[in-house]
């Protein structure tokens, strides 16, 4: 029996390169001045911060093939990406658009390859060999080999993916499309679901087919989606959808017939909203067990790659305490060489090295496809979760009076640190989950 190969949980240089980039430009774009000044204006996201980081740097397609115009990385350059934005508190939508939304999109293509019934089917997508489920399978969780993605860019510019002698003639996936805007930062997408859903939940039912659509292939939406992070600047919904059997659906935003209402967030960086849907006409991208995979892969990534940035925020709140109680001076001394906040200090840089290796564990797991999956991502969520809430705290109560005023932005991260505390699942969600993902039973069971 062979034995499993444990993943190196250290950075690689691409992703110091990558986090190097990102910190002096979010340094530059994103300071605290800024975001708290932002945060009180109807449009809190920063649309050009955004359009800057998804298609000049390129976040937008990091997880993409590169037959499909994307980086071919990985969850784990993403989630170093991710560990930056938690620490500036970027109001960007990368984690709805960026990790969810193309995890999502990245198993319905996959899902589409293997079925042989698909529009994809023996389309350019299917070109691969055994085992390559169409370049969705490893390119999507790492760098795409080089003969497969010249394969794919060469069919991808040939009229409906066709890929010569022998292929059908055929229309792309919804999903591989709609993909390919994603990775040139063209479009930005959600999928449409209550901000707190966890991992391993079923279909929602909030939306419910209602009829045939106008056009050919299409139906009528209706129902509701009570808070929906990261849906105020999208252009394309993923929507979830009830039915015979139940699918994910694509809507434009913009569509006639829906309705996104801001709504007053605790976190106002990554403002929440309402979607309602009135007769708006929806495509469908995957349907029944596709679209219930679909719906898994993105919830899980989210959680994964949110864990990451709770991780970043942490250690940023750490970095500006040991700061302050270096400078801060009472009784003729430094309040950092005090006996009590030496030791809270040194908690908190406990908790976060722990959380540190559970995020990397977890980034790992999802970019090699590992069965550990589940298991790491559980454990990240709910590690890095509880150390960034700590961290934030400990930020505020440690800067003293400055620490609770609304030109310091202690406060900013408190309120993401405990708003993402309960995106895709709570942390005590997560552990009883982890409790039957390894067979712990409960305490007196």
């Amino acid at each position: 029996m062979t034995a499993r190969k444990l993943p190196d949980l250290l950075y690689s240089e691409t992703e110091r390169d990558l986090s190097a980039a990102l910190a002096g430009l979010l340094a530059d774009r994103a300071g605290p001045a800024d975001i708290i000044a932002r945060t009180e204006r109807p449009d809190t996201y920063d649309a050009a911060l955004w359009h800057t980081v998804a298609a000049e740097i390129g976040i937008a397609g990091l997880l993409i093939p590169e037959a499909l115009g994307g980086a071919g990385a990985s969850c784990r350059e993403l989630a170093a990406a991710a560990e930056q934005f938690g620490a500036a508190i970027a109001p960007i939508p990368y984690l709805g658009s960026a990790a969810v939304a193309t995890a999502v999109l990245l198993s319905a293509a996959r899902s589409a390859v293997q079925t042989d019934d698909s529009p994809v089917a023996g389309s350019a997508y299917s070109a691969g060999g055994a085992g390559d489920e169409g370049g969705f399978g490893s390119a999507s969780s790492g760098p795409a080999a080089a003969v497969r993605a010249a394969q794919l860019r060469a069919a991808a510019r040939t009229p409906n993916g066709d890929a010569g002698a022998g292929t059908r003639n055929t229309a792309v996936s919804p999903a591989a499309a709609l993909l390919r805007q994603l990775a040139d930062g063209s479009l930005t997408a959600v999928l449409a679901v209550d901000v707190g859903l966890a991992p391993g939940a079923p279909l929602p039912g909030a939306v419910r087919v209602a009829s045939r659509g106008d056009a050919a292939g299409t139906v009528k939406l209706r129902g509701a989606v009570g808070a929906v992070a990261d849906a105020l600047p999208a252009s394309a919904l993923l929507v979830p959808a009830e039915g015979v059997p139940g699918a994910l659906y694509l809507v434009e935003a913009t569509a006639p017939g829906v309705h996104r209402t801001p709504l007053v967030s605790l976190d106002m960086t990554r403002q929440l909203c309402q979607i309602s849907f009135d007769d708006a006409q929806a495509r469908v991208v995957a349907i029944g067990a596709a679209a219930e995979a679909a719906l898994s892969a993105g919830l899980a990534a989210g959680a994964a790659i949110l864990a990451a940035e709770q991780l970043g925020l942490a250690q940023r709140c750490l970095d500006m305490t040991v700061a302050y109680a270096k400078d801060r001076r009472q009784f003729a001394r430094q309040i950092g060489s005090f006996q009590a906040i030496k030791h809270r200090l040194a908690d908190l840089w406990t908790t976060i090295a722990l959380a540190r290796a559970a995020s990397r564990y977890a980034a790992a797991c999802l970019a090699d496809d590992d069965p550990d999956a589940p298991v790491a991502v559980a454990l990240a969520k709910s590690a890095c979760c509880d150390a960034a809430v700590l961290a934030a705290q400990e930020c505020v109560q440690l800067h003293g009076g400055i620490g609770f005023t609304w030109e310091h932005p202690a406060h900013l991260y408190l309120k993401r640190a405990k708003a993402a505390s309960v995106a895709f699942g709570t942390p005590g969600a997560h552990r009883a989950a982890l409790a039957g993902l390894v067979d712990l039973p409960a305490p007196g069971a």
